[in-house]
């Protein structure tokens, strides 16, 4: 990242990055110009006066370059100082040569335009009225170039050429710096534009999520009055008929359902107060899949699937929670769902990350859930068969994890669910 990596994370610092290279820019040029002058026109200025205001820009620059290596913030005082620095550097160099007669005199729109552009409306004011000052107190006090040595003709000739060339390489620079800058500026702007739009999104999703909580939590209160009633039913019609073996066979399974339904409204008000991920344990990547993939065969016992998987041994290690295998439970009923007649199950890890694909044989995706896939409440299933909030919930949560889901029609036919989560090497203790 470079040594203004700490810097760079804040627009203030990226702004002050550049007027640090755009000063270097305008060192160099002014050591070029200023050397021209001197080999090939052997104009008689105070070089003495000429250098040392060169020399002491530069060490100023040095010294804005040991500041940008510390991570304090870029305050507009401090950044009105620094375009201070260069419009005093300017205006000494102009005093020194021709002043106002100088064609490089509009070099002051630089700092007027930088200010414009980053800082507050007062302060470009207060750059404006300071300019407009200085550009004025040139119109009087200067040094002159000299012209002893020429004619009045040739004099005027000279004046001339020399200020149509000033006034072309002026414009040139010009065009270039602000360009850079202005351009430079926009993606700046651009890109902090995205992140208040991702900040606004992410606070959105946390939004819903926290209204699906609580009603979760609601209709787990609701449903645990009419579920404990019909256990106690279902163990009453246990004891009659102990000679109808079908009979008994179908009160098991009914209760087996019930118990279940219980088990897992109990774990979600056990859960509801889980918001931070680190609460989870470790556990390897291959254990933790088998685990949720056992889980998904007693819900879903009808779908035929095939599982591969492949990666370093011993494996590395994923963060456990419910939030996580739940995430990943919905995506593999979503596949169920979709499938005619077999899911495929590919998995892959490295030291870095995990890599899950779920592949249906379905029919894909049709255009609107192409751009839909994710959002709240939005399923292509029928009335009654979804609600829309697990490709959303498994979304979001897995991003929380630092991963991604990607949801994508295969060239084959049907649609493929590409999950990818960060893992670590760290050996945990947990056990299993």
């Amino acid at each position: 990242m470079g040594i203004f990596s700490i810097l760079n994370q804040s627009p203030s610092g990226k702004n002050l990055q550049r007027l640090f290279q755009l000063r270097i820019i305008a060192i160099v040029f002014q050591i070029i110009v200023f050397g021209a002058v001197h080999s090939l026109i052997e104009l008689e200025l105070p070089w003495t006066a000429i250098i040392l205001t060169v020399f002491m820009l530069a060490v100023l620059n040095f010294f804005t370059w040991v500041r940008l290596r510390y991570p304090w913030p870029v305050t507009y005082p401090e950044f009105f100082t620094q375009l201070l620095i260069d419009v005093a550097g300017l205006t000494a160099l102009l005093y020194f040569s021709g002043g106002s007669t100088n064609p490089f005199i509009s070099l002051y729109l630089l700092p007027l335009t930088i200010a414009a552009t980053v800082l507050p409306w007062h302060y470009t004011w207060g750059m404006a009225v300071i300019t407009i000052s200085c550009y004025t107190l040139l119109l009087f006090k200067y040094i002159p170039f000299p012209h002893d040595h020429l004619d009045d003709h040739s004099r005027h000739m000279f004046e001339f050429n020399l200020h149509v060339s000033g006034m072309w390489l002026t414009f040139v620079l010009s065009t270039l710096l602000i360009t850079s800058f202005v351009v430079r500026m926009n993606a700046s702007i651009r890109d902090r534009d995205k992140e208040l739009s991702r900040s606004r999104e992410r606070a959105l999703q946390n939004e819903q999520i926290i209204a699906l909580g609580t009603l979760a939590a609601g209709a787990a209160h609701e449903l645990s009055t009419p579920l404990s009633t019909m256990a106690i039913i279902t163990g009453e019609l246990q004891q009659e008929s102990l000679e109808n073996t079908e009979f008994q066979h179908n009160i098991r399974i009914l209760r087996d359902q019930i118990s279940h339904c219980k088990q897992t409204l109990t774990h979600l008000l056990a859960d509801a107060g889980q918001t931070r991920v680190e609460e989870g344990n470790g556990q390897p990547v291959d254990l933790f899949l088998q685990q949720v993939i056992d889980k998904w065969q007693l819900i879903r016992p009808s779908v035929k699937f095939t599982h591969q998987c492949e990666g370093t041994k011993p494996a590395p290690i994923i963060m456990n929670t419910r939030l996580l295998s739940q995430s990943i439970l919905n995506l593999l009923n979503n596949a169920a769902d979709a499938s005619t007649r077999l899911v495929t199950i590919t998995s892959r890890w490295d030291e870095k990350q995990f890599h899950l694909e779920i592949l249906d044989d379905g029919t894909g995706l049709n255009t609107e859930a192409v751009e839909h896939a994710g959002e709240p409440f939005f399923t292509s299933k029928g009335p009654g068969q979804g609600f829309g909030i697990g490709l959303f919930l498994a979304n979001t949560n897995i991003e929380r994890f630092g991963g991604n889901v990607r949801l994508f029609n295969r060239p084959e036919g049907g649609a493929c669910t590409h999950v990818t989560i960060p893992v670590s090497h760290r050996t945990t203790s947990t056990s299993l």
